[in-house]
């Protein structure tokens, strides 16, 4: 094992491959925190980094590769690596596996995080929306009342709620709800209010988060909001014990 950065002195068992990739994932980290790669900055050579951290081109690879998942580096072909913009929908995009593939009591756990997230998105969106999102976020109410087409309504709900959380002027906030925001688990949930003939009840849950908001009332969006996700976990939970 010829890494140094690990500092095996070769009295001892080298440290697993995995151990130093991580510690180069560590220390491109900490280059990109310390302002010594910015946003948007191509990073030197594979090779050139690896001589710089003392390691082999093989972790230095590896932990490339880990960083670009993460949505921390980006690949462009014919040109290199560089630092991603680092924002909050950039770094939370594989959030969204987690709800993807998430099932049973462990879905009910993201329901539970996302009635408390979504509702102080849509109480912060009462306090922040502009007439322009207003406006966007009630023509994605009124479609939603004009079918009864699971997809249609997919679509629209998705586009709905997403509207809110920008609306709620917090990057960061509306990208960890976009994750929880499966579009497979909503299709599941439309498909099956369709069955249950509960879209009234639904639209009437969307109707009071559009009131709440256009009445420029925090507490009474927060309240519609956790009342509508609230529903959907019940439904969830009726599922499952069924």
């Amino acid at each position: 094992m010829d890494e140094t950065a690990t500092g095996d002195t070769g009295t001892g068992p080298a440290p697993r491959k995995g151990t130093v990739t991580q510690r180069a994932i560590e220390r491109i980290k900490e280059m990109i925190r310390e302002g010594r790669l910015q946003p948007g900055e191509r990073l030197p050579t594979e090779r050139d980094l690896a001589v710089r951290l003392g390691i082999s081109r093989s972790s230095m690879r590896e932990a490339v590769r880990a960083l670009t998942v993460l949505g921390v580096l980006e690949a462009r072909h014919g040109s290199g690596i560089y630092v991603t913009r680092l924002e909050a929908g950039d770094l939370l995009e594989t959030f969204g596996v987690v709800a993807d593939l998430s099932r049973g009591p462990r879905l009910v756990e993201l329901l539970e995080v996302r009635r408390a997230l979504e509702s102080t998105a849509t109480a912060l969106a009462a306090a922040r929306i502009t007439p322009d999102q207003l406006a966007e976020v009630a023509g994605h109410l009124a479609a939603m009342n004009a079918t009864d087409d699971p997809e249609e309504i997919l679509a629209h709900d998705l586009a709905f709620h997403r509207e809110i959380a920008a609306a709620a002027g917090n990057g960061t906030l509306a990208a960890i709800l976009d994750g929880l925001s499966s579009r497979t688990f909503r299709a599941r949930v439309w498909r099956g209010y369709q069955e249950e003939g509960a879209f009234a009840r639904t639209r009437r849950e969307h109707a009071a988060i559009h009131r709440a908001l256009a009445a420029r009332d925090p507490e009474a969006a927060r309240a519609a909001a956790a009342a509508h996700v609230g529903e959907v976990e019940q439904w969830l939970r009726s599922q499952l014990d069924g």
